[in-house]
């Protein structure tokens, strides 16, 4: 019986595991074109039905300009401590093993399955001056609830878990030879985490904060309950939008929702290219 002749080698592309490219393509830009561009370019569209003119009046109104600086300094306050206290958890959680362990890396989602509204509520009955945390803090001078403080409070409840989730898998994945190789070299401590593992985390240490931070901008159900809502003073983007659109003030809303997401973006492209050049850095000889 003669013998087969062995199987030529398929082209590029072809022989892979999940098959089916074109549909699985084609359903990921059907999903993406319904589900994310056409939500933003009704935005953007309902924003263009007011003439330069009147989209400059509404975005640089004196209230809208108040809430932009209470909506971005509440969330780099959020997002800086984010940025300490997510690493620092992230890493006792991959580095240490310890009772309750798992309980506490199961409660880091809570903020992801809990309504963002009831978290609003119980951060304001803890907060408020009758509150458990707000009576004693009240008592030293320190006012949380009704507050930009509270408003990043709420933001930094609602984000943590990004900075977490984003660096547990990088740190998981560290090869722990890179630090006994640098200890064998007389590196201390504070040497090899700053010169060998803090250069292999920041890519993902940036990719979390900048997802953190944006998330702090969209934030609404959270921080409306304790932000106290004072235009001028603790009323953040969103909320103004929301109002515009009680008031029937689509193209109004839709123009105050366009800086938020301009913002957004410009932040996730700043942050890409911060990530690009980091991973370049780190792959230099």
């Amino acid at each position: 019986m003669p013998r087969r002749r062995p199987t030529k080698t398929k082209g590029k592309g072809q022989g892979r595991v999940v098959p089916g490219f074109r549909l699985s393509l084609g359903l990921t830009l059907l999903y993406a074109a319904l589900i994310i561009c056409l939500p933003l370019a009704t935005l953007i569209v309902v924003g263009a039905r007011l003439g330069p003119a009147d989209y400059w009046a509404v975005v640089s109104s004196p209230r809208a300009v108040a809430s932009y600086r209470v909506t971005l300094g509440a969330a780099a306050l959020a997002t800086i401590f984010n940025t300490v206290y997510g690493f620092a958890l992230a890493w006792v959680l991959v580095r240490h093993d310890f009772p309750g362990r798992r309980i506490l890396d199961a409660i880091v989602d809570l903020p992801f399955a809990l309504p963002t509204a009831v978290a609003g509520v119980a951060l304001t009955a803890i907060f408020a001056k009758n509150g458990w945390f707000g009576e004693p803090l009240a008592a030293l001078g320190i006012k949380v609830a009704y507050t930009p403080i509270g408003i990043a409070l709420a933001m930094a409840f609602t984000s943590l878990p990004f900075i977490v989730r984003t660096l547990q898998p990088v740190m998981e994945e560290l090869d722990g030879e890179i630090e006994e190789a640098a200890r064998t070299l007389g590196a201390g401590n504070v040497t090899i985490f700053f010169r060998v593992v803090l250069p292999i985390l920041v890519p993902a240490l940036l990719a979390g904060v900048s997802l953190a931070f944006a998330r702090c901008l969209g934030e609404f159900g959270a921080v409306i309950f304790i932000a106290g809502n004072q235009p001028y003073s603790t009323e953040i983007t969103a909320l103004l939008a929301f109002i515009r659109i009680e008031e029937y003030d689509y193209p109004a809303a839709a123009a105050i929702a366009t800086v938020m997401l301009g913002t957004a973006f410009v932040l996730l492209v700043v942050t890409n290219a911060l990530q690009a050049f980091a991973r370049r850095h780190e792959l230099a000889p």
